[in-house]
């Protein structure tokens, strides 16, 4: 006899140009409090993942890196934060989830649901003006500063800032990531390695740690131009297996991975991106991007396609890098020293802030910000299959 599906609490929210499903780590069924396979399984069911058709008609993923993602989140027991953040990238077509990473965009929205959700003390948040939400980000053991606006003791969501990659105005939400970097910033001591990748060649690239591993190539290494948009990668099997591939050999020479073969089960990180001094282009909106408006461009696959705007974590990465003289992205950028760009993407721009500071040899980034948007789309319960947990 077939049982009733499970009614779990949740909210479909956007943040930056990204999308997904939030809990409250208390609304989950017993057995998906804890991080396992059973936690797994509901996530993956809720999205509707793996799916062979890539769809996800089924669940509540779109079927895109942006679009199938889960968020848990729980009030903090950490001094001096409000909430705890735990990201989680699902695969499209294959049966597992990625915790790895941070989701940056995401993050954006982290700070409202808390302040909704009561995760927060209500004497942190003002009645009027803006609430600066302490997040620990479980990922990455990281803190992240979301100032939400706040109107009348709720949050307020509608204004007129313009994100490209998202096609109506907001309000604004200013995101402060806190020393970004884990360990070291160049986990191979280098501002830019040499990458020897089998069947591409020897390739410049800059190994970053900051906001989410990252390999920055030069667009005009790999056969690119920097203004290409998503069809030029992505409608390209041969152009995703070389990326592919220049992400696996990537991940080794970072220390993240051991061999190529573990690629495949850790697909959200590392990112690559490639970078490009400026030129003009049309953005997928139709909106024209000019040369002088801009001071690189840049294109960033995530989850084995090309983004259609910009990752947070790797807007993060970009950052950093920008403020280091001698990257690639600082050498796409002009060079010198530099302590916010605008760059392009498939979708438009965006402008990010980096401070990177250097003390005996080494590089640090003490903070990068920049700004999203967020909105709740649904709230309400998500429904599985009963036997989902079994």
């Amino acid at each position: 006899m077939y049982q009733p599906q499970i009614k779990i609490p949740a909210t479909y929210m956007r943040g930056g140009t990204s999308k997904g499903v939030f809990f409250r780590l208390q609304d989950l069924p017993e057995a998906a409090q804890v991080a396992g396979e059973k936690r797994d399984k509901l996530l993956l069911r809720v999205i509707g993942s793996p799916d062979p058709y890539g769809k996800h008609t089924d669940g509540m993923g779109g079927a895109t890196s942006s679009t199938s993602k889960t968020v848990i989140l729980s009030a903090s027991d950490k001094p001096d934060h409000d909430v705890d953040y735990l990201f989680g990238q699902v695969s499209i077509d294959k049966p597992f989830i990625d915790w790895s990473g941070n989701c940056g965009n995401l993050t954006a929205a982290v700070g409202a649901f808390a302040i909704a959700n009561d995760l927060v003390h209500p004497d942190r948040i003002p009645d009027d003006g803006i609430a600066e939400i302490r997040i620990w980000q479980a990922n990455i053991q990281k803190t992240i500063i979301a100032h939400i606006p706040m109107t009348n003791g709720e949050v307020q969501e509608t204004g007129d800032f313009e994100l490209d990659g998202v096609t109506f105005p907001a309000a604004e939400v200013q995101v402060d990531f806190v020393e970004p970097v884990d360990g070291a910033i160049f986990p191979t001591g280098n501002l830019v390695d040499k990458l020897e990748v089998p069947g591409v060649g020897v390739l410049n690239a800059t190994l970053i740690n900051a906001g989410i591993p990252t390999v920055f190539l030069n667009a005009d290494e790999i056969g690119y131009q920097g203004t290409e948009l998503q069809e030029a990668i992505n409608g390209s099997p041969e152009a995703l297996a070389r990326f592919e591939t220049i992400r696996a050999h990537g991940a080794i020479k970072m220390g993240l991975i051991q061999d190529v073969a573990e690629a495949a089960n850790r697909q959200h990180t590392p990112k690559v991106a490639f970078v490009a001094s400026p030129k003009s282009y049309t953005a997928s909106s139709g909106k024209q991007v000019n040369a002088e408006d801009i001071d690189l461009l840049v294109r960033a696959l995530s989850m084995g396609k090309l983004h259609h705007a910009m990752m947070g974590t790797a807007a993060v990465a970009i950052a950093a890098a920008a403020a280091i003289p001698g990257t690639l992205v600082n050498q796409a950028a002009g060079g010198g020293d530099r302590e916010s760009v605008t760059f392009g993407h498939p979708s438009g721009t965006l402008t990010v802030g980096g401070k990177a500071s250097q003390a005996n040899g080494h590089w640090n980034v003490d903070k990068v910000s920049m700004s999203r948007s967020a909105r709740v789309l649904m709230e309400g319960w998500v429904r599985i299959p009963s036997d989902t947990l079994a």
